[in-house]
């Protein structure tokens, strides 16, 4: 199955070889870092006797997850030697601006065998980590082979992907008997993962690490500036549409020009923020379109900032800064069958969120909040007019301070309840950490 799966794997990338020339020229989002995922310029590292952790992250979402797992590494092992790559170009700056000081950067090889070994035989890593569920086959297996522990953490996995994965239910089980430990953020995740074949000893339900979410001194400076910049005040409410997809941003803009059309006072002001960066330009075309006054976050500050009516946030890693100044927040991904993006950045906030009918990227998380009442969720029965729905949501909230309080503290308290994620996720870490080294690369002359 490795052979066909490699084979599979190599005439997709050929197939895609086009595409990543056309990126390169056209948006260079795809053929970031294409040399060193094929085991070429990795950051200098010279091995040496202390462990080295491998934490791979896909993207944003990951990097942000990872983040209180590498301060406790950094506090609790100072020797310990931390890499981290990511797949996406997002994800790589990401990591690049807030692990800057605590670990070597890079994009994770392409799933060959032989660029999976150059970057093994390059870091010689003792521990290898992948956040949520980032499945390579050859990245896991020969891991295994050169004796690197693998971790599976603040792993899950949705009914959906559990049916297709299901379809190669023995390929998963023998992929599965690579790891030492997968720390899955709840039981019906923990369920599937089971039912894929995963030992039920290697499995611990540890929770969501994005619930020990913590605000940094970098991101409280970056709030004041954004409140200073745009003349953020209660005056005029803001409404964040975070992590948004197409079609959401013009959705979310006709429900804010229908909310306008009925508010007779501090009128609300509108951050856009998309999820992926090469639709900044699309967005930003979108928004001049609307008719309302419009500025870029990447633009210089200007006088017509304060005057703002609606702002693109057209930045990385920048939505968790921005989330303090809002009054109310709708969670994008969930317009569409996407599946939702998270919800806990916000409510870690404590804000008035609101969310569309497609969720089952967060299912558990969303219909806890939803029992506590903590989140708003529109039904798929709006879907004939989501800006209508939306709209609706925007002005009832705006009209009631005392019900976006509530939502809000609703929202954080939630947050707070289901911390300790990092303490059961490092307990169950720990003991791969301290291992003793091992001469497993020498699988590698």
């Amino acid at each position: 199955m490795f052979v066909l799966y490699s084979l599979i794997y190599t005439l997709a990338f050929l197939a895609m070889l086009p595409v990543f020339a056309v990126s390169a020229v056209v948006r260079g989002k795809r053929a970031a870092g294409f040399f060193q995922r094929l085991g070429l310029f990795l950051p200098k590292f010279t091995p040496d006797d202390r462990k080295v952790v491998w934490l791979h992250c896909v993207s944003v979402g990951e990097a942000n997850a990872a983040r209180p797992l590498v301060d406790r590494l950094r506090t609790e092992y100072p020797n310990v030697r931390l890499i981290v790559s990511t797949t996406t170009r997002t994800g790589q700056n990401l990591a690049k601006e807030i692990f800057k000081d605590a670990a070597a950067i890079f994009y994770v090889p392409f799933d060959w065998r032989w660029t999976v070994r150059r970057a093994i035989r390059h870091f010689r890593p003792s521990l290898l980590v992948i956040l949520e569920t980032e499945l390579w086959l050859n990245l896991i297996r020969e891991s295994c082979k050169a004796h690197t522990r693998i971790a599976l953490v603040n792993g899950r996995m949705s009914e959906r992907s559990f049916k297709r994965y299901a379809a190669f239910k023995k390929t998963m089980k023998r992929l599965f008997g690579y790891f030492d430990r997968a720390l899955i953020q709840t039981g019906a995740d923990a369920n599937r993962f089971m039912a894929l074949g995963m030992r039920a000893s290697k499995v611990k339900v540890t929770g969501n690490l994005k619930f020990d979410h913590s605000i940094t001194q970098t991101e409280e400076a970056l709030t004041e500036e954004f409140r200073e910049r745009f003349a953020l005040n209660e005056g005029a409410p803001l409404i964040i549409a975070a992590s948004t997809h197409e079609p959401e941003e013009k959705l979310v803009l006709a429900a804010f020009h229908k909310t306008w059309e009925k508010t007779r006072e501090e009128l609300p002001r509108l951050m856009l923020v998309p999820r992926h960066p090469e639709r900044f330009d699309d967005v930003a075309r979108l928004i001049a379109d609307s008719g309302f006054q419009w500025v870029r976050r990447s633009d210089p500050p200007g006088a017509e900032d304060a005057a703002a009516e609606v702002m693109l946030l057209d930045s990385i890693g920048e939505l968790r800064a921005a989330l303090p100044l809002a009054e109310i927040v709708f969670v994008g991904g969930s317009l569409i069958e996407h599946g939702g993006q998270s919800v806990l950045e916000p409510a870690a906030a404590g804000k008035a969120m609101i969310t569309g009918p497609y969720t089952h990227n967060f299912a558990a998380i969303v219909e806890e909040f939803v029992e506590r009442e903590a989140l708003i969720q529109l039904t798929k029965d709006a879907s004939a007019d989501f800006s209508l729905a939306l709209a609706k949501e925007f002005c009832a909230l705006l009209d009631r301070p005392e019900k976006r309080k509530g939502l809000g503290e609703r929202a954080r308290a939630a947050m707070n309840n289901n911390r300790g994620a990092i303490d059961r996720t490092f307990e169950q870490l720990r003991p791969l950490i301290e291992r003793s080294p091992s001469d497993g690369h020498k699988r590698f002359h």
